[in-house]
Formats: structure tokens, sequence, C-alpha cells
């Protein structure tokens, strides 16, 4: 999980404030202390850490703290807006060109994953009704061409390619062209990258930022990197002048350096952050959000948003509705659980719920519960329709017992643990329908309902 390990001791810190009441000067500097460790410990650079302190220090020895009635909160609440500040404070919109083709070059180290990400980022884009085009410029690497291909197939996004015979700064002239001929109004270019920093790189990148003069030229780093990836991001902003960064793999970076030293050691916004290994893990990089996170407070907007794209509206407030009547069954039961598998791996959704302790947390195995809503899954398929429909057909016959069993792969123990709990879920979700109903009626006491 992103930043576990600093998240841990940050909150650990501040929950020992917040058992204090009144605080020192010395209560103070102890906490101080201890957030300057685990900024280090997690890989953030040593000057950014040295500035961080000094302003959270500055602060939180103001009178105004001191004398406060709540300090710790007072403390809580600085730590939080001087993170946000270091991860730059707002978010950092794409530059679309308004009066036509909007052109963003991606651009790193090879490894970083930049030919996958050209096609999260158009997925991204789609989704916001754009129409992407994706560039194959890699003329190098071995099946880079082929690769974007590829990725441009499993999202049914086009991608412009003239081999790899021809120099990458044709291959653009070429784009550009096709683009606006052709209704496309977001370029994105897949660039060739190196092992390591080399003139012949950034040359041939110079070149290509001449010939298109790009809205974004957006870094692709590996967060895992920790460091290096600062010094990758200096390097580049240096020479071309980069206008954000996508970090990848920050659902694998437990330190999460990376993400808290780039915008202060470069003076450029994360853009986007990769969030897993599918096409759709990549998020709008939040300062202010991933500052919650940290810090254990959750990141609720992000929960509604998520869950605002992934459900269908319509169809969850249906299911809602039927939840509190005796008609709901095994067939709404299943649409419940395919809506909610749309949010996402259960770890990830735990991040963004204000209060959860993901130390106390980390050695729960959330696949666990998620294999269960797999058996689950299983043994309604094997029901018939009518079955699902009318559940209650199914306990007083043993041989349905045995046949769904025997369908879904489990046992008919399984099976009777499903329909129990179904049945206690129904009565529970049935007894709240009766106050709800209850309230609205005024018959619960003198509420305005």
């Amino acid at each position: 999980m992103a930043f576990e390990g600093l998240a841990s001791k940050l909150q650990e810190t501040l929950k020992k404030l917040r058992g204090k009441g009144k605080l020192s000067e010395k209560d103070i500097k102890d906490a101080m202390r201890e957030v300057k460790l685990a900024l280090l410990e997690a890989d953030v650079n040593y000057k950014v850490v040295k500035n961080f302190i000094k302003s959270v220090s500055e602060k939180c020895l103001g009178e105004e703290v001191l004398k406060s009635l709540t300090p710790a909160q007072q403390v809580v609440k600085i730590v939080n807006e001087e993170l946000t500040a270091l991860m730059g404070n707002s978010q950092s919109s794409i530059e679309y060109n308004p009066k036509g083709l909007t052109t963003i070059m991606l651009i790193g180290l090879q490894g970083a994953g930049k030919t996958t990400m050209c096609g999260k980022l158009a997925l991204k884009l789609r989704k916001k009704n754009k129409r992407p085009l994706l560039v194959a410029c890699d003329i190098y690497r071995p099946a880079a061409i082929k690769q974007l291909q590829v990725v441009g197939k499993e999202i049914n996004i086009p991608v412009f390619s003239m081999g790899d015979k021809k120099a990458a700064v044709d291959i653009c002239r070429g784009a550009v062209e096709y683009a606006k001929n052709n209704g496309f109004n977001i370029l994105i270019i897949d660039t060739a990258g190196r092992l390591e920093m080399d003139e012949e790189l950034m040359d041939e990148l110079k070149q290509i930022k001449e010939e298109v003069s790009p809205n974004e030229i957006l870094l692709v780093v590996d967060a895992m990197t920790g460091q290096d990836a600062v010094n990758v991001a200096s390097s580049f902003n240096e020479k071309l002048d980069i206008s954000g960064v996508i970090l990848t793999k920050l659902d694998g970076d437990t330190r999460g350096g990376a993400a808290l030293s780039i915008k202060a050691m470069t003076g450029k916004p994360i853009k986007f952050i990769g969030m897993g290994e599918k096409m759709n893990d990549l998020e709008v990089f939040y300062p202010d959000r991933m500052a919650s996170r940290i810090l254990g407070m959750g990141d609720v907007l992000s929960l509604i948003e998520k869950a605002q794209q992934s459900i269908d509206r319509e169809e969850a407030e249906k299911l809602g509705s039927k939840m509190l009547t005796k008609e709901f069954n095994f067939e709404d039961f299943l649409s419940m659980m395919q809506q909610a598998k749309k949010l996402g791996p259960l770890n990830k959704l735990m991040e963004m719920v204000p209060g959860a302790n993901m130390k106390q947390l980390r050695g729960v195995d959330f696949s666990k519960g998620e294999k269960e809503l797999v058996k689950i899954e299983a043994v309604i398929n094997s029901m018939t329709l009518k079955e699902r429909r009318n559940p209650s057909i199914i306990n007083s016959s043993s041989s349905r017992k045995k046949r769904i069993a025997r369908g879904s792969g489990t046992t008919i123990q399984t099976v009777n643990k499903l329909l129990k709990e179904f049945t206690r879920m129904k009565k529970m979700m049935k007894q709240f329908g009766g106050m709800k109903k209850g309230f609205k009626k005024g018959t619960f006491g003198k509420f305005p309902f």
C-alpha cells in the first residue's frame, strides 16, 4: 500500500500528541523529531524534509497553537496543510488546446511503463468525451510498436504508426496531419526511452518538441525507485522543461518518497498516479486527498467519485428500494455484488475510509473476502432462475442443495450458510424498511419527517 510505513508512523506520532491535552515546546520538538525520521525513512529528499520540519515547527510553536484548547488538533491541521503544500496544494489538470488538437508527449527512461501509460491516459481522456490517437514513436525498442498496437486494440483506441524505419520526428509530423484530417482532438505520443540518460535520447525528444509544440510533456517515472525517480525528474525537467509527472506503481511503493519530493525538487506537479496494472488503474493526483490518506483521515471524495463512475445509479437505487422489501431475492443480490466489484479491490477501498487503521489491517488478508464473494457468486449462478427469485424453495429440498453445491464446486454446508445469511439479511432489511416507514408516518415520536 502506498505510504504504508510513513502513514503508520505519522499517525502514531500525532496520536501521542492527542493524548496529552496541553502541549509544551518539548512535546512539539519531540514529535517533529519523529516526523523527520519517518520522512527520511520514507526516502523523502533530505532538503525537502529539512524545509518541511522547519515550516511545521515554526507554525506549531506559535502561541495560538500552544495556548489553544485543542493544540493537538491544530498540529494535525498544520501537518496536513504542509503535506498538501509539499505535493502541490491543488490538483493540476491537463492543459487542453481550446482551438484544436491537444498534443501530449510521454517521456521517460526505459522500463518506467510509458507504453502502457499511453493507453491508460487515452482511456481516461476518452471517458471525458475526448477522441485520442496513440502515436508509436519508439523505433528502437524491439516490439515497442507492436506493444502499443496491442494496448490500443485492448481499449479500442487507434494507433498511428509508420514502422521503425522512419525517424521519430517524421512519424510525429505525419500523426499530427492524420489526427487533424480524421477528427481526433488528442494526440498521445509514445516516445523512446533509454536505460539511462544520454544526449542522443534528449536530442530526439527536443526535435519532437520543436516539431509538434506539445501542450503537455509528461514524464513517466517509477515511484518504487524513490530518490532515483526524483533525480530523473530533475534531469528531464532541466533539458526539456516538462509540464508534469505521472508516477507509476504508487500502489506498490510503501514508502512514497518520490511523491513527496518531486514537486519540491522540480517545481513541476504530479498530474496522475498509477495505482494498479489494469488499464483503468490511473488516478488524477489530488495533493490534499493524498495528505488526508497519509494522516488516516481517508479520502471520501475519491471514494464517492469512484462509486459514481463505476456504479449504475439507476440500478443502485432500484436495488436499494428492493432491499427494504420482501421482494429482494438472490437475483438482486447477485446484481448488487457485481456492482460492488466494479469499485475495485477491498484493500484499495480501505485506504479511502476515514479512520481505517492500515497498520492494524496490515495482517488482514483482503483476498480472502474477495475469494468468498467469488464462491457466493458461483453458488448463486448454479441456481435456476426460479430458485434465485424464490430462495425459500431451496430450503425444503436437499436434492436442490446437492445440485447447487455440485454445480458451484462447493459443499451443502456452504449453500446452507448462504441461505441462512441471506434470510438473516432480509429480515434485518425488512425491519429497517419498517422503521423507515414509521419515521415517515411520525409514529416514532415527534420527528420532522
